[in-house]
């Protein structure tokens, strides 16, 4: 067997920069007094003899510990079946790897793993937490606020009690939702449907809202409750279809209920737009460029939110990472803006 070369130790770049084992922990750690000439010589140390410092003695002198947590309260059956939490989790690690912070993700199944990542929260085991895909009972931010743990959430806060002074990132839903039925409109239709996304989330909640801010008066026959996949999206088509064959448009709370639309719409050889006009929400390009035709729908920038989620809660543990401006200094909640993308389906 060949052996292994003993790892670099800090007494060794002392030696190799010709300075204390001190002056090369401050510099390692990133403490200030250290003249540039010294820690230009202990870096340049570092590197020739490839030393990496140990994780746990760092976190002693920092009290950092370089990882962040995702919590996303999903099963993994649906995260790893929308791409919807991929591009989050993209824009999330492009911003943390930036910044030298390990991801850490854990998901939820049920009522034991809120007590499993509560009791991880709170062993000291990261630095603060990015949680999104929250449901109104969801018992994670109480856990989380009593675990002491810094966080970002994904998405506007509706849980009630403890949610007033969150910090969270999400698009304009409701404004989005308004410009897509404003879009059907003016396109002549006036039997306009709506497939909900599941209503314990408050992104479902703000785009009915917008849908009703278009249409207050429209038949309550005409909205029919989804859950964001394209399993959910069939079901309700096909229950609209059956109470109301006469509808001639769906806005559809998100692009995998609307390619679940489409679906059953050809099923039942309807012609999409010329007799039905469909459009969605997010914009996934994996999805929104390939149903048959292509989907009309709100764009919102899901990699950027994951990306400024991690940069609020950077800015919050006091990283000096790049956040929107403020008036004194301190993290403020985000709201991005969302665009109508016209393609074939309306």
């Amino acid at each position: 067997m060949t052996e292994m070369a003993p790892r670099p130790t800090l007494e060794a770049v002392a030696a190799r920069a010709g300075v204390s084992r001190a002056t090369v922990s401050r510099v390692v750690n990133g403490a200030q007094g250290v003249r540039e000439s010294l820690a230009a010589r202990v870096r340049q140390a570092v590197e020739e003899l490839g030393y990496v410092p140990n994780q746990a003695a760092r976190s002693l002198v920092t009290r950092r510990h370089d990882a962040v947590a995702v919590v996303i309260a999903e099963p993994e059956t649906r995260v790893f079946a929308d791409p919807f939490f991929a591009l989050q989790l993209r824009g999330i690690s492009k911003e943390l790897t930036a910044h030298d912070c390990q991801l850490v993700l854990l998901l939820t199944e049920g009522q034991g793993d809120h007590a499993r990542v509560a009791r991880y929260l709170a062993g000291n085991h990261v630095d603060g937490a990015l949680v999104f895909s929250l449901h109104l009972d969801d018992p994670l931010p109480g856990l989380i606020r009593n675990a002491g743990v810094p966080t970002v959430f994904g998405g506007r806060p509706g849980w009630g009690e403890g949610g007033e002074g969150a910090l969270y990132v999400d698009s304009d839903n409701r404004g989005g939702a308004r410009t897509a039925v404003e879009h059907l409109v003016s396109l002549g239709r006036r039997r306009i449907a709506h497939i909900t996304g599941a209503l314990d989330q408050t992104s479902a909640v703000d785009r009915l809202e917008g849908f009703k801010d278009v249409l207050p008066d429209t038949d309550p026959a005409l909205i029919e409750p989804g859950d964001f996949t394209p399993a959910g999206g069939e079901r309700a088509m096909r229950a609209l279809l059956d109470r109301c064959p006469d509808l001639d448009a769906v806005f559809a709370a998100n692009d995998l209920s609307a390619s679940g639309a489409l679906r059953v719409l050809r099923e039942r050889g309807l012609r999409v737009p010329e007799d039905v006009a469909v459009a969605g929400f997010d914009d996934m390009l994996p999805v929104a460029e390939q149903t048959d035709p292509p989907l009309t729908t709100v764009r919102q920038d899901i990699e950027h939110m994951g990306l400024l989620m991690a940069r609020l809660l950077l800015r919050r543990l006091d990283r000096n990472g790049p956040e929107p401006d403020t008036e004194d200094g301190a993290p403020r909640s985000i709201v991005t803006p969302t665009t109508l993308v016209r393609r074939a389906s309306a």
